[in-house]
């Protein structure tokens, strides 16, 4: 029996003071961006495009009048490369949008995020920066984590390891595999540490930590940390790819992406954790 007053699971109910800072972020976060040369971009609810782009389990399909199966978006970022590119592109030579929309996932469930694209520009600080501002008009500091994908997935091929051990943060079973190049990879945590491992390193590793030494000097952000195994499964970030946590919470994640043929960076500020981080530090 359903009860008037339930909502399905995985939906969301705001009100009263969550309602009143969601707005807020919403419309902190879209001037931040406007002022950063953002342009807005609100994409239809209903896609052809997913299926790819997203675990296809996690999609809510049906089909449309012409019976071609079609999705509730779950996912914005190709969506906006997608119509950009293709629809849009002869009209406009605008090259970094921004949106405020939901997705939605099966069964039932909603995530409220504000995305932003940087198509065929891989500049990662602008992302960075730009998430940093919005946390500090809201007196946050989560911690930053600074990685680079590519390096769990290059160590896997040389030593033959499974991806599964830098997904699952086994630090012990890392460890215990007799090189010493690898053990300091997985011990570093300071920008200024990087400079020691990478002369220690396969060359095909080498590149990439000179890739994520680079960004983080660059970042001007103090509370952040460099995690160079750090490894999830990525629908298309491949390369550089930043997250902020605050007590395992995840509210912002971004990193370099390739589509349409170029190489493109682009992050997502996720509202609904954000919201209720902030909550919980005002009780």
């Amino acid at each position: 029996m359903i009860y008037e007053h339930e909502i399905p699971q995985g939906s969301r109910l705001y009100f009263s003071k969550s309602a009143k800072l969601k707005r807020e972020i919403e419309t902190t976060a879209s001037s931040i961006l406007e002022n950063e040369g953002f342009e807005e971009i609100v994409t239809p609810f209903f896609s052809y495009h997913q299926f790819g782009s997203t675990n296809e389990k996690e999609l809510i399909r049906f089909s449309d009048t012409a019976n071609h199966i079609i999705s509730l978006r779950a996912d914005s970022t190709l969506d906006v490369v997608h119509l950009i590119t293709r629809r849009l592109g002869r009209t406009t030579k605008q090259k970094k949008w921004f949106y405020v929309q939901p997705v939605f996932r099966y069964p039932s469930t909603e995530i409220y995020q504000i995305g932003a694209e940087l198509m065929g520009i891989s500049d990662l600080t602008v992302c960075i920066n730009t998430a940093c501002k919005v946390f500090e008009h809201f007196n946050m500091s989560p911690l930053l984590y600074l990685s680079n994908v590519r390096i769990p997935k290059i160590i896997s091929k040389i030593l033959g390891v499974p991806l599964d051990i830098f997904q699952n943060g086994e630090i012990e079973e890392i460890l215990k595999i007799n090189e010493k190049w690898l053990g300091s990879l997985a011990t570093i945590q300071k920008k200024e540490e990087i400079s020691k491992v990478i002369d220690i390193s396969p060359k095909p590793i080498q590149d990439e930590l000179l890739k994520l030494q680079t960004e983080a000097y660059k970042v001007s952000y103090r509370n952040f940390v460099i995690a160079p195994l750090f490894y999830s499964k990525m629908r298309y970030y491949d390369s550089l790819f930043f997250s902020f946590i605050d007590k395992n919470e995840i509210l912002s994640s971004g990193g370099i992406y390739h589509s349409e043929g170029h190489e493109s960076a682009g992050f997502g500020l996720y509202t609904d954790a954000i919201i209720e981080t902030i909550m919980k530090e005002r009780k």
